[in-house]
C-alpha cells in the first residue's frame, strides 16, 4: 500500500467542538446578579408601600381610644358611622355615577376622535395633535373659573353633569391620543379587506377593529374612571348640595377645624379605595397592554 493510498485509508482526524464564545464582563455582569440584590430593594418598596395601607385599615378596625398596632377586637363601628350618619351611602352612589358615565362618555368620544387621527390626512392634523399634547401641561386649577362661570350661564351648578363634563373635557387629550396610536397598530388592509366584501366603513369598524381595540378601550376607560372617582376640585367647586358631593369631598367633611375622627376617616379611606382595587385586579392583564400597545407607535 502506497503512502496516497494508506492516507485515503486513514480516517479524518475529528475536530473538537468548537468552545462557546466565553461571555463578557458585561454580560456575566448582568447574568450573575445575586437574587439577595433584586429582592431586597423589591421588599424594601413594598413595605415601604404597604405601611401606609395597613395603617389606614388599623384605624379603620380597632376600636375608637385603642393604641394597639394588631387591630383586635375587630369593630366595624367606623364604618357603619360614615355609611349612615356621615352620608357616605349617597356619596357612593354619587361617585359610581359620575365615574361610569364619565367612563362611557370619554371613551366614545375618544375612540371616534382617535379613529380620524389615525386614519385620516387633514391640514391642522399635527397642529391639532401639539394642542392636545399641550393641554396636558394646563392644570385642572385653571380651569375652574371659566368652568364655572359656563355651568352657571348653563344653570347646572350644584348638578353631577357639570362634573360629568369636566372631567370628560379634562381627560379627553390623553385618551384621544392613547386611542389613535393603539389604531395605528392594527393593520388597514383589514379594514380595506371588509370594504371589498361589502361593507360600509362604519361596518368594518365596528366588525373588524373594534374587537381589536379592546384593551385600548379598557386602558383608556379605566384611566377615566379612576381620575373621576378620586378627583375633588370640580366636584368641591361645582357641587354644594350634601345630596350631590361625592367621596373625596365627603373625606374632606371628615377633617374639622380643631379635631379629626381618624377611625371614620379611615373607614371612608377603605370605602373609596376598595373598589378601584378590585376593578384593577380584574382589567390588570388588559390595562399593561393597553397602555404598552397605545404608547409604542405614535
Amino acid at each position: 500500500m502506497s503512502v496516497k493510498e494508506a492516507t485515503k485509508a486513514a480516517p479524518a482526524p475529528v475536530r473538537a467542538a468548537p468552545e462557546p464564545p466565553r461571555p463578557t464582563k458585561r454580560n456575566r455582569a448582568w447574568d450573575e446578579v445575586p437574587r439577595w440584590q433584586i429582592y431586597l430593594p423589591l421588599s424594601i418598596y413594598l413595605v415601604f408601600t404597604l405601611i401606609p395601607f395597613y395603617w389606614i385599615l388599623l384605624f379603620s378596625l380597632r376600636p375608637s381610644g385603642s393604641t394597639s398596632l394588631v387591630p383586635w377586637p375587630i369593630t366595624f363601628d367606623h364604618f357603619e358611622k360614615v355609611w349612615t350618619e356621615r352620608s357616605f351611602g349617597t356619596y357612593f352612589q354619587n361617585s359610581v355615577l359620575v365615574g361610569v358615565v364619565t367612563l362611557l362618555m370619554t371613551t366614545l368620544v375618544a375612540l371616534a376622535g382617535g379613529y380620524a387621527l389615525a386614519r385620516f390626512n387633514f391640514k391642522i392634523k399635527r397642529a391639532f395633535m401639539l394642542a392636545l399634547l399641550c393641554s396636558q401641561f394646563v392644570p385642572g386649577a385653571l380651569l375652574l373659573v371659566p368652568l364655572f362661570e359656563i355651568f352657571a350661564e348653563l344653570q347646572m351648578i350644584n348638578s353631577l353633569g357639570s362634573v360629568i363634563i369636566a372631567e370628560t373635557v379634562f381627560q379627553l387629550p390623553l385618551s384621544m391620543i392613547l386611542i389613535s396610536n393603539f389604531i395605528k397598530n392594527v393593520p388597514y388592509s383589514l379594514e380595506e379587506a371588509a370594504w371589498v366584501d361589502g361593507c360600509n366603513r362604519f361596518t368594518a369598524f365596528r366588525i373588524v377593529v373594534l374587537p381589536l381595540l379592546r384593551p385600548g378601550l379598557i386602558a383608556v376607560g379605566s384611566f377615566a374612571f379612576v381620575h373621576s372617582w378620586n378627583h375633588f376640585l370640580f366636584a368641591l367647586m361645582f357641587l354644594n348640595n350634601q345630596e350631590k358631593q361625592t367621596i373625596p369631598v365627603g373625606l374632606n367633611t371628615l377633617m374639622g377645624a380643631d379635631s379629626v375622627d381618624l377611625g371614620a376617616l379611615a373607614a371612608g379611606g377603605i370605602i373609596a379605595a376598595v373598589p378601584v382595587v378590585i376593578v384593577f385586579a380584574f382589567i390588570q392583564k388588559w390595562l399593561i397592554t393597553g397602555f404598552s400597545a397605545g404608547a409604542v407607535k405614535g
